[in-house]
Order: C-alpha cells, then structure tokens, then sequence
C-alpha cells in the first residue's frame, strides 16, 4: 500500500512540475557565450519605432552571420525568450511605458542601447566593433 503511494506521489510531482514549464524558448543564460541578443521592447505593436525596428530586421541580412536572436517584448507578451517580460525588462533596464532596443554581447553585457529603432548598419557596426567578434574573424 505504502509502494502505491509513493508512484502516485511521484507521478503527481512530475506531472505537476512539467505543467511549470513556461516555455520551449531559451532562457537568456543558455544564449549566453553562444549568442548576441537583440532585445526589441515595446508597449504597443504598432508604436512606429517598433514597426520601423521589425521593417529594418526584415530586410538585415547580417544577424545570422553575426550569431543574433531577436528576443521581442510587446506589452506583458515575449518571444525569443523564456524570461517574462518584468524580469527582461527589470535585468536590461528597459523601459515599460516606451520603445527601446539593447544589444546583449555574447559575455551578457549590454554593448547598445537606444530608444530608437536601428538599421541593419548600425546592428553590424556595433557588432563588429566587439572584442568577441573581432577575435572570430582572425
């Protein structure tokens, strides 16, 4: 009776724990050392800064070149990332009332930051001015 228990128990852990799982999305420490991170915040979709940021992705050819993810935050919603969006926010100091935009390096530090929307030229000039991409192109 007790060896019941004990599955039930058990089986009930691990169904409950896998109902906690937020998402299949990367968190932003697997990212690290691998990736830069492009985190795109807006409160609204259609604030013209974020829609001329998607038109400018859109069209840069250069992010997988570069190893970049686009983690996007519209309102409380977030893609890219596993993080919700107060803790993104809060961890890259990034605004909730307006549009932003940080480049995270591969060492998880912020290398950009704007409160405007940025070309695919600004992306790569930041970009290959950091010490981990120079160090690749040797």
């Amino acid at each position: 009776m007790l060896r019941s228990v004990v599955i039930i128990s058990v089986a009930a852990t691990v169904l409950m724990g896998a109902g906690t799982v937020s998402s299949s999305e990367p968190t932003m420490a697997e990212m690290q050392w691998h990736r830069r991170v492009l985190i795109v915040s807006t409160p609204l979709a259609a604030d013209p800064q974020f829609v001329a940021q998607q038109r400018a992705l859109s069209q840069w050819k250069g992010g997988d070149d570069r190893d970049v993810s686009v983690v996007r935050i519209e309102g409380d919603a977030v893609s890219g990332a596993s993080e919700t969006a107060a803790e993104l926010r809060d961890r890259y100091r990034l605004a909730a009332a307006s549009f932003s935009v940080a480049l995270i390096g591969k060492d998880g530090h912020v290398a950009l930051r704007s409160q405007n929307a940025l070309t695919g030229a600004e992306l790569e000039a930041a970009i290959d001015a950091m010490p981990m991409r120079k160090a690749g192109q040797r």
